[in-house]
């Protein structure tokens, strides 16, 4: 029986123009080199942000500091976080194919990786894929080894432009209940129009 000869790399990554709700589509390119007949494959995706590879300014350090704290801790803090984990199915091919991702995105800054993403003014976002499941051959059934992975590198302008097509100009806080009462009335008490003057009225007096 042949040994399994995978190689994952990832080729390109996009806004989803189509969807209906933020997405992202990562395009793999799978190349099976041992000469095997690949009926389909159950794959599972992780992705990971890494972001101790790559520089960050001033602006981005200050916004970060929720993340990993002081720029003097990042020895220390800036480890690796959790994205997306996403199951497709490949079909069938000979030496090598191509398959798209897609994968959720969520604007909610209590997520880790949303306010990663947020924080981050220019340049990418470098991405781990890390991949696992079961192919099935011509000659049974294998499963993906655990070691297969592969990087890319995402423009913050992509992710910017996918958070525009959807929220304009806006960001998402997720608040609890008595809050947001309590903001309701605070609103109401001083006849403010949106919540954004109802931010900058509280931002103001805090700063005083």
């Amino acid at each position: 029986m042949a040994d399994l000869d995978l190689a994952f790399e990832c080729v390109d990554a996009r806004p989803d123009p189509y969807a209906a709700a933020p997405t992202l589509v990562f395009k793999l390119r799978i190349t099976e080199s041992s000469g095997l007949r690949v009926n389909a494959i159950a794959l599972r995706c992780q992705l990971r942000i890494e972001p101790q590879r790559r520089a960050y300014g001033e602006a981005e350090s200050q916004l970060l500091a929720d993340l990993f704290g002081g720029r003097e801790r990042w020895g220390e803090t800036l480890r690796p976080l959790q994205f997306a984990t996403i199951s497709v199915m490949v079909p069938r091919f000979t030496g090598s194919t191509e398959v798209e991702v897609p994968v959720p995105c969520s604007y909610d800054l209590e997520v880790a990786a949303s306010k990663y993403f947020a924080a981050l003014g220019e340049g990418e976002i470098p991405f781990l894929l890390m991949f696992s499941g079961t192919v099935f051959t011509g000659e049974g059934v294998r499963q993906i080894p655990w070691d297969l992975e592969t990087r890319h590198h995402l423009p913050v302008s992509a992710w910017r432009e996918l958070m525009n097509r959807y929220f304009p100009g806006t960001g998402w806080l997720r608040l609890g209940n008595d809050t947001l009462a309590a903001l309701q009335r605070f609103k109401s008490e001083r006849a403010l129009a949106t919540w954004d003057d109802v931010m900058a009225a509280l931002l103001k007096e805090v700063r005083g």
